[in-house]
């Protein structure tokens, strides 16, 4: 017969419990983590550039380029009108201050819907209207040199073909079909030239257009040359025109006060000291602040700085290795790197998978990362993606000697703590409570147009 022993003695403990042990032990600790913290690829791959003064003023030949290059339309009403004052974007109405004439030819806009696959002008036919694209997709197609048909562009809302058509007779050199549902604002040729013979100012203004001359390709103006000449032929005689105004960058802060309880800082310092980490995560969040407003603040962010001729769109909505390739092509000299939100990353991924393309990492900083024909694929969290999951893509050249686009930042500050980071001391108040300023200065500047190309409308999936 078995002996039952009693619950008590068979829960009796014969050893010091772990629970109690711990209270004696020394723990081992990890500093402070932060989900926040990326690897901030965008700020280990700019050149930082001292600016003295706060203020980096960007010298360029004389150009005629202005604005975003897009038309906004007004859809508040039941049709879509052209906003007057964007026509200005058109290379012949800038400066054109008749606000009038403007408010006119904006009326003379009419709208015309499309469905996908219809077409909206057709190659080798006249140019007799200007197109406004309001809302929808547009593909323009051509001929190659043994007949097949090939996408040239893609055009979307805001974008416009052709404004030159407008000012004399020329002809369709692509076919422009909607690849989307399309609204477009369309403007007859024979409709402008009337209001031209009718307004003095928009005739004057043309005139005076005209006389200066177009400039070259880049919209500069042009600096006369002679080449391939024989003999004793007079020379042209020339200058180079720098602008009136040039563009000047103003260093902007992202700012903070750190505040620690003094007891704090004097009691619990061991085996950290608590200032040192409450400081390190709050540059950490700074610096993150910092790349957000490089890529997305509107007076010297990347994505709303990128030249309107810059911009490309998408042919399907995914990002497909041609799409890549023609958005390398807008930064042809020397592109450096290219910035994609990791989904976009993991989107093109699928892309060359489904093509059977296996693109070949690179050694950046030690780093294997993606590539995309030898360019370095590197992922940047602080692009946004919308609503409809879709984001941008950029490529850039960098570098002040390559005229790409650099940081501008000014070191040696007062109480500097990090390359134009300061960290000053503001005292300790009634509740003894010491608070620190902690300051980062920092900029960006494109020296040149076609040092940024964004490829926009990159649908990511789910």
């Amino acid at each position: 017969m078995t002996e039952t022993l009693h619950p008590l003695e068979a829960a009796a403990q014969q050893s010091l419990g772990t629970a109690a042990a711990r209270n004696l032990a020394t723990t081992t600790k990890s500093v402070p983590q932060m989900q926040e913290i990326t690897s901030r690829w965008l700020l280990r791959v700019l050149p930082w550039t001292q600016v003295s003064g706060g203020t980096y003023r960007v010298n360029q030949r004389r150009s005629y380029t202005v604005g975003d290059g897009r038309i906004d339309i007004d859809r508040s009403g039941s049709q879509s009108r052209v906003i007057a004052g964007d026509l200005r974007e058109l290379a012949f109405l800038r400066e054109f201050d008749d606000e009038e004439t403007l408010s006119a030819l904006a009326n003379l806009f009419a709208e015309e819907t499309y469905e996908a696959g219809d077409t909206l002008v057709e190659w080798g036919h006249a140019e007799d209207k200007f197109l406004v694209i309001a809302h929808g997709r547009v593909e323009q197609h051509a001929a190659g040199q043994y007949g097949e048909e090939a996408v040239i562009g893609v055009v979307a809302d805001g974008d416009y073909f052709d404004q030159w058509g407008l000012l004399e007779e020329k002809i369709w050199d692509f076919t422009a079909r909607a690849a989307t549902p399309t609204t477009v604002l369309s403007l007859r040729r024979a409709d402008f030239q009337n209001l031209l013979e009718r307004s003095e100012p928009l005739a004057e203004h043309l005139r005076a257009f005209i006389e200066s001359g177009a400039g070259n390709r880049d919209g500069e103006h042009p600096i006369e040359l002679s080449a391939g000449h024989e003999g004793e032929v007079e020379l042209p005689s020339t200058f180079v025109d720098y602008q009136d105004n040039p563009r000047e960058y103003e260093l902007s802060v992202a700012q903070t006060v750190l505040r620690v309880h003094s007891r704090v800082a004097d009691l619990y310092n061991q085996p950290m000291d608590q200032v040192e980490q409450q400081l390190r995560l709050t540059i950490e969040a700074l610096r993150e602040r910092q790349e957000h407003e490089l890529v997305n603040n509107k007076d010297f962010g990347l994505l709303h700085n990128c030249d309107a001729r810059q911009r490309i769109h998408t042919r399907n909505g995914a990002p497909t290795p041609d799409d890549m390739d023609e958005l390398l092509a807008k930064v042809w000299k020397d592109p450096s790197v290219i910035l994609a939100h990791p989904r976009a990353i993991a989107a093109f991924g699928r892309e060359c998978s489904k093509r059977g393309i296996y693109p070949a990492n690179v050694d950046i900083a030690g780093h294997q990362v993606p590539s995309w024909r030898g360019i370095p694929l590197l992922p940047c969290s602080k692009i946004p993606v919308s609503d409809t999951r879709s984001t941008s893509i950029m490529v850039m050249r960098t570098g002040e000697a390559q005229q790409g686009v650099i940081g501008l930042h000014q070191t040696g500050i007062p109480d500097e703590y990090q390359p134009s980071l300061s960290v000053r001391f503001m005292g300790v108040n009634e509740k003894a409570v010491i608070s620190y300023l902690v300051s980062a200065y920092y900029s960006a500047a494109v020296l040149v147009p076609d040092a940024l190309a964004v490829l926009e409308n990159v649908q990511i999936g789910l």
